[in-house]
């Protein structure tokens, strides 16, 4: 669980940190399930000499099995088809060419940078299911944000799981961010006191965790939206970002959580943890036509810079292995 907190500023050991491999081979290694698991996936099927009913078939199935779901990949078959055509393709690689394209055009709405600059302090609300990794996102992110010279501030709302509530002040600790937490007691009130610490201490960012809870919860459900209604009582203008964490190995379950979450709270960025796991990350895909969400991050590991600010040309240039976007 305390996997990414090394030294006193959060970072691995110089030799740990030298072996290591860099985002893009780390990203391209998570992403492995969605070429290979397929017997080549994606990139393993352009290996014929034509391009025909079959190899059609097979890159549906694939895609399906991608986790990409009926809808985006409906869409990105009738892509490469129309592009087939118009182009007068006849080559396996001139329709791999094509399908890296028109991912990327499908998934380009999603990479919108979170900027904080806009509101002191910045008020993050983070909901997720239980699991999804949402507390370890929450230490990742707050080192990402002072990393870029920002004042931080987490406020422990999840005041139901201990080991929640304990992770987060134990990475304040180590880290020198201030974490406001109680045992027990209302979430809403916790994050009402955090902000008001923020701001009057100066602080830049506020990233408040909420308790895990499934949309099938309905009483858990309104909570979580009381939450975001006494945000706005502290702070009007709040919250300015609120983030839903998705475990990416749910698959296709992540479009039903986008939208119950979304009517609760409204959803306004997404981060992708665990496509290091047994996920494939053709879920972003259907994300992408089913409920396009903003994805900020998206994370391939448990060290504390394994969560990276979503770049659609390098995520798709992991999926294609060798595929330079």
């Amino acid at each position: 669980m305390f996997g990414f907190l090394k030294k006193k500023d959060g970072t691995a050991p110089a030799a740990a940190e030298a072996n290591k491999p860099s985002w893009s081979e780390r990203l391209k290694a998570g992403l492995a399930r969605t070429r290979n698991a397929l017997g080549g996936g994606l990139g393993g099927l352009f290996g014929g000499a034509k391009i025909d009913a079959e190899l059609l078939d097979e890159l549906e199935t694939t895609l399906l099995m991608a986790d990409c779901g009926v809808e985006a990949t409906q869409w990105l078959l009738g892509e490469l088809k129309a592009r087939v055509k118009r182009e007068r393709m006849e080559s396996p690689a001139q329709l791999r060419a094509a399908l890296i394209e028109v991912l990327q055009e499908l998934l380009t709405p999603l990479e919108q940078p979170l900027d904080v600059a806009n509101h002191s302090p910045f008020i993050v609300m983070i909901a997720g299911v239980n699991g999804a990794g949402k507390t370890t996102s929450i230490g990742k992110l707050a080192k990402h944000f002072q990393s870029q010279g920002h004042k931080v501030l987490l406020a422990a709302g999840d005041t139901f799981r201990a080991a929640a509530r304990e992770q987060l002040v134990e990475w304040g600790r180590r880290n020198d961010v201030t974490v406001i937490a109680q045992e027990g007691g209302d979430p809403a009130a916790v994050v009402f006191d955090a902000i008001s610490a923020a701001k009057a201490r100066g602080i830049d960012v506020v990233l408040a965790d909420t308790a895990g809870r499934l949309p099938t919860q309905l009483n858990l459900m309104e909570e979580i939206a009381k939450v975001r209604r006494v945000i706005q009582k502290a702070e009007p203008s709040g919250p300015h970002e609120v983030i839903l964490v998705l475990d990416a190995n749910i698959g296709q379950n992540a479009i039903q959580q986008v939208k119950a979450f979304d009517k609760a709270i409204g959803v306004s960025g997404l981060v992708l943890t665990k496509l290091d796991g047994t996920a494939k990350g053709g879920v972003l895909a259907a994300i992408a036509r089913q409920c396009p969400k903003p994805v900020r991050f998206i994370g391939v590991g448990e060290g504390i810079d394994d969560l990276q600010p979503f770049r659609v040309e390098e995520f798709v240039a992991a999926l294609f292995d060798d595929a330079t976007a």
